[in-house]
């Protein structure tokens, strides 16, 4: 029973950066910003813009405790897969126009669009802190710098915080707090950029060809 229940942690874990949110009813609050920040956010656009390419391991870590790991790969603009390890027998592609989730042990499988999701951010081209997104807090924390935005066209749907290392500048994890206020935490290692992806990671097909890259 207890393997059952971190089972349903982690399989609720993994459905929120690519899942939608729902609209709630509280509009955010911009950060005060001072022209170093306003240049730092530059900085930190030029950098997830220079990411064309990417793997890295993850953990996740949900509000209820629940906790998951796995593979990551990221094609920007507008793809990335999650290939989570076992016991969690989840896939997550997003292919930049949807969100699949495929559950291997149940053969099921769900579909969003990507533009309703926070990894939208993450995925779009060119990403800026401009106007279609609102900082609502930019905070030093040591060596790092975290930047949390909601979307302004969907104010009430949720946030989503980047966390930095600030020299060099490197992308450490990221919050998704939805709606309802539950966070999950994604944290990333071994980052390696700049490599040749397979396009079949990131295609609806590959979730049915029972393959774990």
């Amino acid at each position: 029973m207890s393997w059952f229940l971190q089972r349903c942690r982690a399989l609720a874990a993994a459905l929120v950066l690519l899942m939608p949110t729902i609209a709630a009813a509280a509009a955010p609050v911009p950060a005060v910003l001072t022209p170093q920040d306003t240049l730092q956010l530059q900085r930190i656009a030029a950098y997830l813009n220079g990411i064309r390419t990417m793997t890295a391991r993850f953990r996740q870590v949900a509000n209820n405790g629940g906790a998951s790991a796995g593979k990551l790969w990221v094609a920007r603009p507008g793809r990335m897969r999650f290939e989570y390890d076992p016991p969690t027998p989840i896939t997550l592609i997003a292919d930049a126009t949807y969100v699949y989730y495929w559950d291997k042990e149940l053969k099921e499988a769900s579909k969003y669009e990507l533009r309703s999701t926070p990894a939208w951010f993450l995925l779009r081209d060119p990403i800026s802190f401009g106007s279609d997104v609102v900082v609502t807090r930019f905070e030093h924390i040591g060596p790092a710098v975290a930047v949390t935005v909601v979307e302004s066209a969907q104010p009430d749907a949720g946030s989503l915080t980047l966390v930095f290392t600030e020299n060099p500048l490197s992308l450490r994890q990221w919050i998704v707090v939805d709606q309802q206020g539950k966070t999950t935490t994604v944290m990333v290692s071994d980052l390696q950029f700049g490599m040749a992806l397979d396009p079949t990671l990131f295609q609806y097909q590959s979730l049915f060809s029972g393959s774990n890259r």
